[in-house]
């Protein structure tokens, strides 16, 4: 972790997100690494709780910004901002009646199994666009 001059703590991680699906010449699933920025409470929170390997979840929204590399050339850099950083696992290396608790989608959730829906009348199943 680092401050700003005015001393603001800001940390940067690097997120391995594993693609779903190999690729087609080599057989092999690949792995995209994105950039995530944190400030101030969460900048601390992750240098503080979170290592290598450790699973995180991050809410926070993308940013992209242009930047000039050390030769002069003109580039563009996309990163997550992160406002949330949450475990993504339980505590590495303690049991299951002693971990942290994982990410959970909030409650509140929509039930979307069928019952609640009804017919309506009149509509011949076309979109009007």
């Amino acid at each position: 972790m680092r401050t700003t001059p005015s001393g603001v703590p800001v940390t940067t991680l690097r997120l391995a997100c594993d693609r779903d699906f190999k690729n087609k010449q080599t057989g092999e699933k690949e792995t995209d690494f994105i950039s995530v920025v944190a400030w101030r409470q969460t900048a601390e929170f992750v240098s503080r709780y979170f290592t290598k390997g450790r699973m995180a979840v991050v809410e926070g929204r993308l940013q992209i910004r242009p930047y000039t590399d050390r030769d002069g050339n003109k580039r563009t850099a996309a990163e997550v901002v992160a406002d949330n950083v949450y475990f993504g696992d339980g505590k590495p290396g303690g049991d299951s009646a002693n971990t942290s608790p994982a990410y959970q989608r909030p409650a509140g959730g929509v039930d979307v199994s069928g019952d609640n829906f009804a017919d309506l009348e009149g509509d011949d199943g076309d979109l009007s666009f």
